[in-house]
């Protein structure tokens, strides 16, 4: 778990060790590549720190988003997705992971499609101003750490982690049909 006080930035992309570097420097915060480390690992090194940002590269919902991007590529079974979605929902019920404060998504350009439909559709949707698509991974995220912008928080992964699957690429944040019969 994230220490009190502290804001919370996963950053993801090719390049987010190389990101995580340049901002390592910084008096005012604790970085580090933890890509390959255990969500209690990630726990325990974020709550050794009283830095006021905390930045790394392990996303606790990334079993969910590689199952998410697995089904609708045609890679993975539905159960699978389901599987994740439970497990995830079940870690933090028990406050074992927590959502960032932040994703920074660098270069979303790049990205496979899927994936950008992931980053900047399905977690988007849930707090758009919480998912931040950055051109760089340079130093100029210290810059973002002084003008980080503001808005609603997550909701709670419970409240729309069971959405998840019925949110379709090309499809994410868009009104549904019955939405649009609505408002005509």
């Amino acid at each position: 778990m994230e220490p009190p006080g502290s804001t919370t930035l996963v950053v993801v992309g090719d390049e987010a060790s190389q990101a995580i570097r340049s901002i390592e420097r910084f008096a005012n915060v604790q970085a580090a590549s933890l890509a390959d480390a255990t969500d209690d690992e990630v726990a325990r090194w974020s709550a050794s720190t009283s830095a006021p940002y905390v930045v790394h590269d392990h996303d606790p919902l990334g079993h969910v988003a590689a199952a998410w991007v697995e089904f609708f590529d045609d890679q993975s079974t539905f159960g699978v997705l389901e599987l994740e979605i439970e497990r995830a929902m079940d870690a933090a019920g028990r406050r074992e992971i927590s959502v960032p404060d932040y994703y920074v998504v660098l270069h979303p350009e790049v990205l496979p499609v899927t994936w950008k439909h992931w980053w900047l559709g399905v977690l988007a949707a849930e707090s758009p101003t919480r998912v931040i698509p950055w051109p760089s991974a340079d130093a100029s995220l210290a810059a973002l750490l002084r003008r980080l912008p503001t808005g609603r928080a997550w909701p709670e992964v419970q409240a729309w982690l069971p959405r998840v699957p019925m949110s379709v690429p090309d499809l994410v944040g868009l009104p549904s049909a019955d939405q649009s019969a609505e408002g005509a």
